[in-house]
């Protein structure tokens, strides 16, 4: 590999680079700890880890040992070895080894499947690559173990609890000191976090995996739907609500049955089998077909805020990031073939329209063929060249991610990057052309004979749990005006300027505004300190100055006083803020 490929840049670098330094990882643990047996070692994004079953658990002091073990190996300066062995004589190695993670992992290959191994000192690891040439090539003073946590082997709950070492590397120490800062902003941006401390939604031990949202974090929600509505109107949606639960004979008849059901739950009645819906497609097909469509109905968009149900590992739960329940923004186009390129073109300019009112800014990927799908191969080129087109027509660029589809269709992802630099895949767009075939839905065509329509399914804020917590983290709980759960915070300094008070915040609350007085007997930098800490956008001291003139001194987040004016002046500022969504 040329020596100025050897960067980050290099996609392909930055993944051998990381691979090999958990490869690393795992030659130093068995180094200290020889009984111990390993499991599996990739490269992830910003980092790799190794699972690793340990007789006794590892603590940060172990973690210390283990980092100082893998700086010798890199001074070492270890060549890399690739070499490969048919299956009996891989299976008789990674035995003598001692090594039955490995065993199972060669077990489970495919019969012609080449069995590749690396080798780096005394120190062999059955691996698939890719890796870099030397242990050398890791910069021993910009890698740092970073926790140790669970996790079941090949991610079944059924299976042993292994014990999971995260690291992270770079190519120099500033680059790691700007990543760990970075983990360190993230701890205290964490949305569980502020979650608790601004009064907005919690999950509790009697239901893992399900969210609570107390009255604050509802209006954090509420107005995050009233603005999807809004926009959705505005782009020409209905709107539509389907059941959550449904006959199970529904999902094996939409595909989804033999591609998704150890992720659903399942209830009897009336001895029927049912199944609680994982996603809202399937009751939007039905919907769909409750009548004759004609040409001229179509494009049809429908719109739906459905409570989806997902039976995700235990393990796998982060917050509201990753739940057991959430409400997906999804929406259904049905069009006409020649209809295709302008509806892919209206999704694109929703999700930016709306992206930018956070302040986002988005990478775009194309997902194409999975290895399990549905429908026939032609189909599937066809649909990924017209979105591959579409993107084209309307100068977006994007990056091929090869076998990501869905089972139905190929997709358009968008990867939104939040304030410290984070990447979330929120909206998607697919192109389907199997699910009208299996429902047979039809329109009738400017021809009098019935068509089959296309489809997109389409998100643009995904879940809306994970929405709100991408926002909560994003804003680090100091939501804009418009959504703030608190906008504005009356303060009286004394008792003799409560009636005043009163009546500025009842004004406020008339005009529409969520207002809270203060009238506790506290000094008044308390009072402004703990609505600082609630992240309210606007606090208006008041005094006995404020009470005989009529006016309000203003305090704003992050500025600070803003000096005295008229309430229905500062109605008008926050009405702009407001109004333009800041």
């Amino acid at each position: 590999m040329p020596e100025n490929l050897y960067t980050f840049e290099n996609e392909e670098y930055k993944l051998a680079y990381r691979h090999t330094t958990s490869h690393i990882l795992a030659q130093a643990v068995k180094r200290l700890f020889p009984e111990v047996k390993l499991a599996i070692g990739p490269a992830i994004e910003d980092g790799f880890y190794y699972d690793i079953d340990s007789p006794e658990p590892f603590t940060p002091d172990t973690l210390e040992l283990i980092e100082a073990e893998m700086r010798k190996i890199i001074k070492e300066r270890i060549p890399l070895e690739r070499f490969e062995l048919p299956r009996h004589d891989a299976l008789k190695f990674v035995e003598e080894q001692g090594e039955p993670y490995k065993a199972e992992l060669i077990t489970d290959l495919p019969e012609d499947a080449a069995i590749s191994f690396y080798k780096q000192g005394e120190f062999t690891d059955l691996c698939a690559g890719p890796h870099v040439d030397s242990t050398g090539r890791i910069k021993p003073g910009a890698l740092k173990l970073t926790s140790c946590t669970g996790a079941y082997w090949r991610g079944d709950s059924d299976k042993k609890m292994l014990q999971r070492i995260y690291g992270t590397c770079f190519l120099s120490k500033d680059e790691l000191d700007e990543h760990l800062r970075r983990i360190e902003e993230a701890k205290q941006r964490d949305h569980r976090k502020l979650g608790r401390e601004l009064d907005l939604f919690a999950i509790y031990d009697e239901g893992p995996g399900f969210p609570f949202f107390f009255p604050k974090g509802m209006i954090v929600r509420n107005e995050l739907i009233a603005f999807w509505r809004e926009e959705h109107r505005k782009a020409g949606y209905v709107e539509i609500s389907t059941p959550i639960i449904l006959n199970e004979e529904l999902w094996h008849r939409s595909g989804h049955w033999d591609h998704y059901k150890d992720n659903m739950y399942f209830t009897k009645i009336d001895e029927a089998d049912y199944a609680v819906k994982p996603m809202n497609c399937p009751g939007g097909m039905l919907a769909y077909g409750r009548r004759m469509w004609s040409y001229r109905d179509l494009p049809l968009r429908v719109a739906e805020l459905g409570l989806v149900h997902r039976h995700e590992l235990s393990g796998a739960l982060h917050g509201l990031m990753r739940v057991r329940c959430f409400t997906q923004d999804d929406a259904h186009h049905y069009m006409t073939p020649e209809q295709i390129p302008g509806e892919i073109a209206t999704v694109i300019d929703l999700v930016d329209r709306i992206y930018k009112v956070f302040g986002f800014e988005y990478r775009v990927e194309l997902s194409t063929r999975p290895a399990k799908f549905m429908g026939e191969i032609e189909t599937w080129d066809l649909a990924e060249k017209i979105l591959e087109d579409a993107l084209i027509g309307k100068n977006v660029d994007y990056r091929i991610n090869p076998g990501d589809g869905a089972f139905y269709g190929p997709k358009i992802d968008f990867h939104i990057r939040d304030a410290i630099g984070r990447s979330w895949q929120c909206a998607t767009l697919q192109l389907d052309m199997q699910m009208p075939e299996r429902f047979e839905l039809e329109y009738v065509g400017a021809d009098g004979e019935k068509h089959r329509p296309v489809m997109i399914h389409r998100t643009v804020l995904g879940s809306l749990e994970r929405f709100i917590a991408i926002l909560t983290e994003h804003y680090t709980g100091a939501f804009p005006l418009w959504l703030a759960p608190v906008q504005v915070v009356v303060m009286p300094i004394t008792d003799r300027t409560r009636d005043y008070a009163q009546s500025v915040a009842d004004k406020l609350a008339s005009a529409g505004y969520r207002t809270e007085t203060d009238l506790r007997n506290e000094k008044i930098g308390y009072k402004i300190r703990e609505a600082q800490m609630q992240k309210v956008p606007y606090m208006l001291v008041l005094g006995d100055k404020e009470a005989e003139a009529g006016l309000v001194t203003v305090r704003k987040r992050g500025e600070g006083d803003l000096g005295a004016m008229e309430l229905g002046g500062f109605i008008g500022k926050i009405s702009e803020e407001v109004k333009a969504r800041l």
